[in-house]
C-alpha cells in the first residue's frame, strides 16, 4: 500500500484562533489524500529563532519526501520572500526570514527557490495571512508531486543566521545563554557536548554552572535522579545542556528566562584538555 504524503505544520499561531484550522482546510481542499502532522503551534510569537529550534529538533525524524510548512512570519505582507527549500530527502515551505537557518546549517545541499509562481496562490490574496493564501497551497502542490523547479528560480541571497554559540572567556570558563524554556520549565542552554566533553560522562570534574544567582554543581543522568526541589544540570534530548528540576520548573525556581546568560566554570586537567579539543 503506497504511503500517504505528509505535510507538517510549525507555527506561532496557537490554537485559540482559526488560523491553524484554516490552513489545514486549504491543504485538504488542495490535496485530500495528504496526511497532516502538527509539529508545534506554540512557537513564541514572532520568534524566528524559537521557530528554527523547534523545526530543527523534529524534521530529521520524518520520512523522506515530507513537506514541512513553517509559518513564523513577523514580516508578512512586506517585501520578504516566500521560499521553497529542497534538501536531499525533504522539502520546506516558509518565509525567507531565517526560520530555516538550522536546516541550512545541517543540510549542505539545500536548494532555495523564491516562490514566484503566483498561480498556485489563493486569490484574492491577503496581506496578513500568507500561511493560508501562499504557503499552504504551495506545500500542497509539492506534496502532490509538483516539481519545485516550477515554483521559481534558485536564489543565493536568502536570509540565514547562526544560532548563538558559547564562548570561552578564560581558562576553565565558558559563557553561554538560555535558548529556551520548555513547557516543563527546563532551561535549555546553547552548550553542547563538544563544548564541554568532560561533562558528558560525568567523570568527576568539578564544575559550577551559574544562572542568575543560582550555582548548580550537580549533573544528573535523568530527571528522576534529582532530589525533589533540587536544581541540577542534565544533557537533554536536544543534545544540549539543560538546567532542570525533578517534577518542578527550574525556570520558575530560578526566575530565569530565555536569553539570560549562563556561565560554566570547571577545574581539573581533564576539563582543560576537553576545552582545548
Amino acid at each position: 500500500m503506497p504511503k500517504k504524503p505528509i505535510i507538517t505544520l510549525t507555527t506561532d499561531f496557537g490554537l485559540q484562533d482559526h488560523y491553524v484550522g484554516t490552513m489545514k482546510g486549504v491543504l485538504l481542499r488542495e490535496f485530500p489524500e495528504v496526511q497532516i502532522v502538527d509539529i508545534c503551534h506554540a512557537v513564541q510569537p514572532f520568534d524566528v529563532l524559537d521557530g528554527a529550534l523547534t523545526l530543527a529538533e523534529a524534521y530529521p525524524y520524518f520520512p523522506s519526501g515530507t513537506v514541512h510548512l513553517v509559518v513564523v512570519d513577523p514580516g508578512v505582507g512586506s517585501a520578504r520572500k516566500p521560499i521553497a527549500v529542497t534538501t536531499q530527502t525533504q522539502h520546506f515551505v516558509a518565509p525567507d526570514n531565517g526560520v530555516l537557518s538550522l536546516v541550512y546549517e545541517r543540510e549542505e545541499r539545500a536548494v532555495v527557490r523564491e516562490i514566484t509562481a503566483s498561480h498556485y496562490f489563493l486569490q484574492p490574496m491577503s496581506n496578513t495571512f500568507h500561511g493560508r493564501d501562499v504557503f499552504a497551497p504551495v506545500a500542497a502542490a509539492i506534496a502532490r508531486g509538483v516539481d519545485p523547479q516550477r515554483l521559481g528560480d534558485v536564489i543565493q541571497d536568502f536570509v540565514r543566521f547562526t544560532a548563538p554559540k558559547p564562548k570561552v572567556v578564560d581558562t576553565g570558563v565558558l559563557r553561554g545563554v538560555i535558548l529556551k524554556a520548555d513547557r516543563f520549565g527546563n532551561l535549555i542552554t546553547n552548550i553542547s557536548p563538544s563544548d564541554a566533553p568532560f561533562l558528558v560522562n560525568n567523570d568527576g570534574v568539578v564544575f559550577r554552572l551559574t544562572a542568575g544567582t543560582q550555582e548548580i554543581t550537580s549533573l544528573r543522568a535523568n530527571y528522576a535522579e534529582g532530589v525533589p526541589g533540587e536544581v541540577f544540570a542534565i544533557w537533554g534530548s536536544m543534545g544540549l545542556l539543560e538546567i532542570a528540576s525533578n517534577r518542578s520548573s527550574a525556570a520558575r525556581a530560578l526566575g530565569i528566562a530565555k536569553g539570560m546568560e549562563v556561565v560554566l566554570t570547571f577545574e581539573g586537567a581533564a576539563a582543560v584538555r576537553g576545552q582545548a579539543m
